[in-house]
């Protein structure tokens, strides 16, 4: 069994982007597609070896390629979006995304066959059996383990100001939770979730890795799910933490973010400065509230000797980032407001507007 090495840790700065979207009808409505479109028909060659399905047949997985340069993230997800629309479109189906289907029932759906999904259902049961959420993974490349698990480390205050930016989940199994990001809360019934701990050394981290999988606590290294972690197969700071989102504008508003935070981190790091301990349940409340308020949540400061609003964070860190696409993000209206607006209105109009269009060749609804 694999575990953590150093020598994935090459390069600094490459970025690479997995969506998890849903698979559902022409009105939006969640159906089993995974087996057509992962195991029973070819997808476009960008997407070969880039598309998987999740726990449910309803939830599918892209991935794009490496992105070396980050000015090509928003040609690179255009192409890979738009070759997953065209491929559902060819046999079907649509594409929708968001950090939970509003209308998903999970004791109604089908779960996949895969052995490892079965492996886990058995091992874990109930909070498994309900997983039906769908998240947004940034990794960013990192040229050196010990620099990764530094940056992982530090880069945990910050995932609950991207939350917030990313709630897009009120609703879950047909109800309206009060939550801006039931997904972030519904993820944390599973093991080995949520905001971990720090390391002290990429060692430190091995020896975790290498024990979980000794002790049958995990099958694989895959299944440390936190919301952020250093990804040893790929070499890069994986962030894991916010909800999946149809627009694609408000991805590369998310991912420009996080790419920033690590790079920035990462001159720190050689900078010599060192961490400021922080406590895990600060964190912990200050992720709770993104979950709980998303834009209208308030964070309790590194020293625990203030609280922040949402746009006081968010400025701090504008004035020394390079974050061109971040203020159309803040400035448009959030995921779980306009879920919640639009529900008003009809059930049908929700679901249409979760449904994510070819970015190559926009089309009105």
């Amino acid at each position: 069994m694999e575990t953590a090495s150093e020598s994935p840790f090459t390069e600094l700065g490459t970025l690479g982007i997995e969506e998890e979207f849903f698979v559902v009808d022409e009105y939006g409505r969640p159906v089993s597609g995974t087996d057509t479109l992962v195991y029973n028909s070819e997808p476009p060659a960008i997407l070969e070896n880039r598309l998987d399905h999740e726990l449910f047949k309803f939830v599918i997985e892209s991935q794009t390629p490496v992105i070396e340069d980050p000015g090509d993230a928003a040609a690179t997800l255009s192409a890979v979006r738009g070759a997953l629309v065209e491929h559902a479109r060819d046999h079907g189906f649509e594409i929708a995304a968001a950090g939970l289907h509003p209308g998903a029932r999970w004791r109604e759906l089908e779960h996949a066959e895969k052995p490892r999904y079965r492996s886990q259902l058995d091992r874990i049961q109930y909070p498994q059996h309900r997983n039906t959420t769908a998240g947004l993974h940034v990794h960013v490349g990192v040229d050196d383990a010990e620099k990764a698990v530094w940056i992982a480390n530090k880069i945990r205050w910050h995932l609950p100001i991207v939350l917030a930016l990313a709630a897009n989940s009120p609703y879950w199994n047909g109800f309206d939770t009060g939550l801006s990001s039931a997904r972030a809360k519904l993820f944390e019934g599973l093991p080995n979730t949520g905001m971990p701990t720090t390391f002290d050394s990429f060692e430190s981290f091995h020896r975790f890795e290498q024990r979980m999988i000794e002790t049958d606590s995990i099958s694989d290294r895959g299944e440390l799910w936190f919301d952020v972690r250093p990804h040893t197969e790929y070499g890069t700071v994986e962030v894991r933490t916010a909800d999946a989102q149809a627009d694609i504008d408000r991805v590369l508003a998310l991912v420009e973010y996080v790419h920033e935070l690590v790079l920035d981190l990462a001159a720190r790091y050689e900078d010599g400065e060192t961490i400021t301990a922080v406590r895990r349940e600060l964190l912990d409340e200050n992720k709770w509230r993104a979950i709980r308020h998303g834009r209208e949540a308030s964070f309790i400061t590194r020293d625990g000797a203030e609280t922040i609003d949402l746009m006081t964070a968010i400025e701090r860190d504008r004035s020394r980032l390079d974050l061109d696409r971040l203020a159309s993000l803040v400035a448009a209206e959030s995921g779980a407001t306009r879920q919640r607006r639009l529900a008003e209105d009809s059930v049908d109009r929700l679901y249409s507007s979760l449904l994510v269009e070819d970015p190559r060749r926009p089309s009105p609804r």
